[in-house]
């Protein structure tokens, strides 16, 4: 799957111009804690966030009065604050290569550009949506088990031929392998069943192990 599956196309935007103070209020109005800086042509020049507008305000000790804060926050602009180095991405990068860049980096989002042009947004929530979505926790009358895998080729279908064979209907399949020369593998399996207890039981029968069980809620 592409980033531009799953990113966010409404993109909140600030310009270099704009008024610190005006910026801070889109980002309280947005619940945003960041805002893609762009020119008049939607070209990607900076990103601001809310590191960038906790470090232009004063501290509690400040000496200055409330109208002297007004005023010369009044006076800043997002231009001088931004960072104007920013890493992206495009909307053909695989989901999992923006959320390493995002982890490895150790940022909040990406804006995704294409042909110049900033159109969109992939935040780490959407990374974790997109994760979320994968294991199937949103489904619902699903029953999920973990099994033990011996780590050599057609032992993951075989599993899933097993399910289908004693009447269950697979949902999700997820089963990493972190070390190619390990003997073993773990499959996280969420599917449907009339009596999913049955399938299960089955599966033990056939001399599967089961690390963890959730069956469905009947």
């Amino acid at each position: 799957m592409y980033v531009e599956q799953i990113m966010t196309r409404a993109v909140d935007t600030v310009t270099a111009d704009m008024k610190l103070s005006h910026a801070a209020q889109v980002m309280r109005e947005k619940g945003r804690r960041y805002l893609p800086v762009v020119d008049d042509k939607n070209h990607l020049i900076g990103l601001f966030s809310q590191k960038e507008l906790d470090r232009a305000e004063p501290s509690a000790i400040t000496t200055l009065s409330v109208g002297e804060v007004n005023y010369l926050t009044s006076k800043i602009t997002v231009g001088e604050l931004m960072v104007r180095e920013v890493i992206t991405c495009s909307s053909d990068t695989l989901v999992e290569e923006a959320g390493k860049l995002i982890r490895d980096k150790r940022i909040g989002n990406l804006p995704v550009i294409d042909n110049g042009e900033l159109v969109g947004v992939v935040s780490e929530t959407d990374i974790l949506d997109f994760f979320l979505d994968i294991m199937g926790c949103g489904l619902e009358n699903t029953t999920r088990i973990a099994v033990s895998l011996p780590n050599k080729a057609r032992a993951l279908a075989g599993l899933l031929h097993k399910i289908n064979d004693a009447g269950g209907y697979i949902a999700t399949v997820v089963s990493p392998v972190s070390h190619m020369d390990s003997p073993q593998r773990v499959a996280i399996v969420r599917y449907k069943a009339d009596s999913p207890a049955e399938v299960d039981n089955q599966l033990r029968n056939d001399g599967y192990h089961l690390l963890s069980e959730k069956l469905a809620e009947q």
